[in-house]
């Protein structure tokens, strides 16, 4: 296929907006190419439902009495971070003009951005495309905070932290003008700027917010359906997290999704079966969730790089080194009890590096014009360079983040953390109006005990019947 037939045909004496759909046909340039648009659009829709999916799975694992606050956070971090995009986010991740830092205000307010082609796409696809990782990416942080944190702060940290940390590491990254772009680092679809990024920002949040009042009482999860109902949530978005992140309708885009399924599956039979050895031969449906989490995560810097074959063991690999750290937090003596740190930090860093061993140009290179040689073709200097992607980004996350949390602390009104009383009671009692997450167990034992007190109770002794008058004929 040439190069004419590959792109869109794009004048370059239009304006950036596309031209004026007034005057222009702005989707003549797209016309040989719809399909790709297509694609993305599908892939976009799918991709939402990991935010509702991200809070079923926090609001489930966490206690009844402060899981309500998580299910209201997916969707108020999602109004916030979507305005934060539209309002600065995109500018400065992706304008054209950015330095390899961050970029600048070319395209605040989303500024002419419409119809040029972003590769095969219009660049508005492209921005919501990529603001849902941004609304992705805060709501996993938001997990350090749990059962804790107050909710108003939370939110006016996610938008700082999504300006000054997620949106440099996604420049870096993914800008054609951004440092790690050029090195090269090797990051499909957010192995850094997603999950680096996210679990060490958590890590931060929970350091400066310090340990729960009832750190160390073991807990579970107080409704593992909500769990699964997450994480199943979470798994079919993030086969088109990964599936679009081409940005086209190539065969390395349907790879990339075939690679994410297959990590997710052997990111569950690894974790199942280390927890099936470490907890004395008993199986466990948060631990098969948590299994398929960690090999998302492992596979995202690498779905659209690897062989099959290779995108299984990273899932495998990812979500044993996740299982077998069970115990981080205790030993670094932090309260991360929501495991972003573990799951997302350490799987993002693993995957990153098992990226730069495993990356080939023979599977990058089914979209027709990406060569990313890897170790296995013989370029050990990606492994270098993919340790240079995560020592910056886990650095510089940690590092603003704890920064910003610390200034926050002393600013009034937006203390971070509720107080003891309102921990111990519960978020969801002092923050929300009459309202609470239902708890069908409890709600169907308290039924069953209430039937079985009316059905034992005494039968009240009847009324004396009054003597029949006799027939008169």
């Amino acid at each position: 296929m040439s190069k004419l037939e590959w792109n869109p045909i794009w004048n370059g004496s239009l304006p950036d907006n596309g031209g004026d759909p007034k005057v222009v046909n702005v989707n003549a340039p797209f016309d040989a190419t719809g399909y790709h648009m297509v694609w993305i659009m599908a892939c976009t829709a799918v991709v939402w439902p990991i935010i509702p999916g991200i809070g079923l799975l926090y609001g489930g694992l966490a206690r009844r009495k402060a899981s309500l606050a998580l299910l209201w956070q997916s969707f108020l971090v999602s109004a916030v971070i979507s305005f934060q995009w539209w309002f600065i986010g995109y500018s400065l991740a992706y304008s054209e003009t950015a330095g390899p830092f961050i970029g600048n205000f070319k395209n605040i307010g989303l500024k002419d951005v419409a119809a040029k082609p972003i590769g095969l796409i219009p660049e508005i696809l492209f921005a919501i495309f990529q603001c849902f990782f941004c609304v992705a990416t805060v709501q996993i942080m938001i997990g350090g905070a749990f059962e804790r944190g107050r909710l108003l702060p939370s939110l006016v940290f996610a938008f700082i932290w999504a300006t000054v940390v997620y949106c440099p590491i996604a420049c870096w990254t993914w800008n054609a003008n951004g440092w790690l772009y050029n090195l090269p680092s090797l990051d499909y679809a957010g192995g850094g700027p997603v999950h680096i990024a996210s679990g060490m920002s958590a890590l931060a949040y929970a350091l400066v917010l310090g340990k729960r009042k009832e750190h160390g009482v073991k807990h579970r999860p107080h409704n593992i359906t909500m769990v699964f109902l997450g994480t199943c949530f979470i798994w079919f978005g993030w086969l088109c997290f990964n599936g679009g992140s081409t940005l086209n309708a190539t065969v390395r885009a349907m790879y990339a999704m075939f690679n994410t399924n297959i990590a997710a599956s052997t990111g569950i039979l690894g974790w199942v079966i280390t927890d099936y050895w470490r907890k004395g031969g008993k199986w466990s449906v948060v631990g098969a969730c948590e299994g398929a989490i960690a090999g998302l995560v492992g596979i995202t810097p690498a779905a659209g790089y690897v062989p099959v074959w290779f995108a299984a063991v990273i899932g495998f690999l990812t979500s044993v080194a996740c299982a077998l750290m069970e115990g981080v937090t205790d030993w670094i003596n932090i309260d991360e009890g929501m495991d972003v740190f573990k799951l997302h930090g350490i799987g993002g860093i693993i995957g990153s590096i098992l990226t730069g061993i495993f990356s080939t140009s023979s599977i990058s290179m089914l979209d027709g014009v990406t060569a990313a040689p890897g170790g296995i073709d013989g370029n050990g200097l990606q492994i270098a360079l993919q340790l240079a992607d995560v020592i910056s980004i886990s650095a510089y996350s940690f590092t603003v983040s704890a920064i910003i949390l610390f200034t926050m602390k002393y600013i009034p009104g937006l203390n971070l953390r509720v107080d003891e009383d309102v921990e111990i009671r519960g978020l969801d009692s002092h923050e929300f109006y009459n309202e609470e997450v239902g708890d069908w167990s409890s709600g169907y034992k308290e039924n069953i005990l209430g039937s079985m007190v009316i059905s034992q109770a005494p039968t009240p002794p009847s009324e004396p019947k009054e003597p029949e008058q006799p027939k008169t004929a």
